[in-house]
């Protein structure tokens, strides 16, 4: 099993196609203030396992989908979907993706980490089958910052960490992008491997998101007022590289947890109930001319195109907001002769 980086993923994000995310459940027991999607205790999850089987089934088809992640929500509170996703994503030749908050992590009774041990602390108290899981992963993603640390108690969050690096797989701490974050990701990892805690893991920031329960908060790093850009300006988005299928058998173009939970244009969605129809759009949205230029060249580029030439000169707050005006005009057949050769020009201009 390969150890992957975060610079490694980064660099599948470039690649169209290559990536694919599995959004398995809604739900999550942290409750973290700053989520993005708004999950919670009671949030919806799988019920329909026939229909989960064919989600994974479709998913594992995908012929050029080397990695898959799977998120949600909290992966972990769904062990069998999990296991079973898991599994088979493995079987399949595909590297897995694993991003948790690591609520899971053991901890002994009093809060402080499992006893210490050549296994890597407290990782042989993990559950079996969440330790099956992360053997079977390139990468986990475990996220931590000033709200997760509310519910997920730094003694956990050690725990967590080294029953990833007992299965020896390569840990990235995701945290929000704000100094006193990152330096408070340094110290957790410290704590839990030593001074030599890079040979373990890596840390990782991403912007603060503010949507979902973050959209509320009284803070300056979720502000809703941002600068606006013309259209023109925009370039490549990454995230129309990853198309996502759900549990339920939604599919969408994108990565984006607010299109998944339903926001923007319909035309962003699928929905899927055949393993058959679930590769055929995930493919189909990969192959789509207008997300396949925003992934690759940016929507700036394509507003030389007749269709959102009057877009160029407007001005819009991020990407997304601009790609969703596009789609809304966007026709249902996914090929345009057009959009292709702006693109095309466009990839030579940047090689």
């Amino acid at each position: 099993m390969r150890r992957l980086s975060f610079a490694d993923l980064e660099e599948g994000r470039e690649r169209r196609g290559t990536l694919a995310l599995l959004f398995i459940t809604d739900r999550c027991p942290v409750g973290c203030g700053h989520c993005s999607v708004d999950s919670r205790p009671d949030s919806p999850r799988i019920t329909d396992f026939a229909l989960f089987e064919e989600v994974v089934e479709g998913l594992c088809a995908l012929p050029d989908a080397r990695v898959v992640g799977i998120s949600g929500g909290e992966p972990f509170i769904e062990r069998r979907g999990l296991t079973y996703a898991s599994r088979r994503i493995t079987e399949a030749g595909k590297d897995l993706i694993l991003y948790t908050s690591g609520f899971w992590g053991p901890a002994g009774t009093d809060g402080a980490p499992g006893t210490a041990g050549a296994d890597g602390g407290g990782a042989r108290l993990a559950p079996e089958w969440a330790r099956a899981v992360l053997r079977r992963a390139s990468t986990v993603y475990l996220s931590t910052d000033a709200y997760h640390e509310e519910s997920v108690h730094e003694h956990r969050f050690a725990a967590a960490a080294r029953a990833v690096a007992a299965e020896d797989v390569w840990l990235v701490v995701q945290v929000m992008n704000e100094p006193r974050m990152v330096e408070r990701a340094g110290e957790l990892l410290r704590a839990a491997f030593g001074p030599d805690w890079a040979s373990h893991a890596e840390v990782a920031t991403a912007p603060p998101l503010p949507y979902g329960r973050a959209g509320s908060l009284d803070s300056h790093l979720f502000r809703r007022e941002r600068p606006r850009y013309p259209a023109e300006s925009f370039g490549k988005c990454q995230t129309a590289n990853v198309p996502v299928i759900r549990y339920d058998g939604t599919t969408t173009m994108c990565c984006n947890e607010m299109v998944i939970t339903g926001a923007g244009p319909a035309r962003l969605r699928r929905r899927c109930t055949t393993r058959e129809e679930v590769t055929a759009a995930l493919g189909g949205f990969t192959r789509d001319s207008l997300y396949r230029a925003i992934g690759t060249v940016g929507p700036g580029l394509v507003t030389a195109h007749p269709r959102y030439q009057d877009l160029a000169g407007r001005e819009f707050a991020s990407v997304c907001e601009l790609c969703w005006v596009m789609a809304k005009r966007a026709p249902e057949d996914a090929r345009d002769n057009l959009i292709d050769a702006i693109r095309v020009l466009g990839e030579e201009r940047v090689g």
